[in-house]
């Protein structure tokens, strides 16, 4: 197993977070929730009713004793949902559109992450990334001081020439499709934070561009450069560096000839992209040709975690993006000052005769 993810489960055992995952009728799910409970890597509840959930880990091949399960036809977890959409979207919902949401496991995982009844949720393995960065942003909602939902791929590349693993971080590949200078910055700033916190090593954040350092003018290019100024006005703890060609980011022989005294160029570790076709073709052709393993994609900016699959995703994947989002939940709330009146979480009860 890849070291960096080893570390990151170290850090999901040390403080199990409350996970649900909410798409029962899938074998890739069902397997993942049985393997984190047998490792011990979260407290993880299905968002499922028992007989979906039974058919399901019977086709693939598990049992799930010990994994409590959520009705979502149950009238509370119905009435739940229905009370967070209304207090998050007021009457811009239809009644038709608010009855079926209500019903949703999606976002009734959504509401009890909300509630305080679970610290994050994972789902997308077979629903489109849209329902689940909506459920998110509706009863979620971004942290303070943060605009605009994002995301990040972790991406590991296997040992060459000699060479241990190497992990990167590529952000936006999921989200945002055409990001202003403004949303790139925070982006960026967003995407630093995050592999410092995964990797426990310094970022070093490369804006990406076709051009490097004036070597071509365009309106694509100002934008980047304009973030670039953004960011470090902002964050000026941080190592930036652009506008750069992936090149001249990540290759040291290039950067000492395009981009000379950088911080960053020649050794990136965090690549930002100046919109989603970039970030979604680069993520692909580094892990379909380069043999990398994408995780991802985690969302970035939300006031509590819930991270997003991708529909080609494996059972062993689901497993690592869950524990990716343990891992990022506990770190936020050891982060957070405790709650006046909190009191000590208790573990999820088993579901009675499962």
């Amino acid at each position: 197993m890849s070291a960096v993810l080893e570390r990151i489960r170290r850090r999901a055992r040390l403080t199990p977070q409350r996970l649900l995952l909410a798409e029962p009728g899938d074998e890739r799910v069902v397997r993942a929730a049985e393997a984190l409970r047998r490792e011990r890597l979260a407290e993880v509840a299905i968002v499922g009713g028992s007989e979906d959930v039974r058919a399901t880990s019977r086709k693939a091949g598990v049992t799930l004793a010990g994994v409590p399960l959520h009705d979502p036809a149950a009238p509370a977890e119905i009435e739940r949902t229905a009370q967070a959409l209304r207090a998050a979207r007021g009457d811009r919902l239809s009644a038709p559109d608010l009855e079926r949401l209500s019903r949703d496991p999606v976002f009734q995982a959504a509401a009890r992450v909300r509630e305080g009844l679970a610290d994050c949720f994972v789902a997308g393995a077979s629903r489109p990334t849209a329902d689940i960065v909506r459920a998110a942003l509706w009863l979620i909602g971004l942290r303070p001081g943060i605009r605009t939902l994002s995301s990040f791929f972790l991406m590991v590349l296997p040992p060459v020439a000699g060479q241990g693993e190497r992990v990167l971080l590529f952000a936006d590949c999921g989200v945002v499709p055409d990001p202003s200078a403004e949303q790139l910055a925070e982006i960026a700033c967003l995407a630093a934070d995050h592999f410092a916190l995964l990797t426990q090593e310094v970022a070093h954040t490369a804006l990406l561009s076709f051009a490097t350092r004036g070597s071509a003018e365009h309106p694509r290019v100002t934008k980047v450069r304009e973030a670039l100024r953004i960011a470090r006005e902002r964050r000026p703890d941080l190592h930036l560096d652009g506008e750069l060609q992936a090149d001249a980011a990540l290759d040291p022989v290039v950067a000492r000839r395009k981009a000379p005294g950088s911080l960053v160029a020649g050794h990136a570790n965090v690549l930002v992209f100046p919109d989603l076709d970039a970030g979604n073709i680069g993520y692909k052709l580094v892990e379909r040709l380069g043999g990398a393993r994408a995780y991802g994609p985690i969302l970035m900016g939300l006031s509590l975690q819930a991270n997003d699959l991708s529909r080609g995703c494996s059972a062993d994947d689901v497993v690592e993006v869950s524990t990716i989002a343990c891992a990022l939940a506990a770190s936020a709330r050891a982060q957070r000052p405790p709650e006046p009146g909190a009191r000590e979480r208790h573990p999820a009860t088993p579901p009675a005769g499962h």
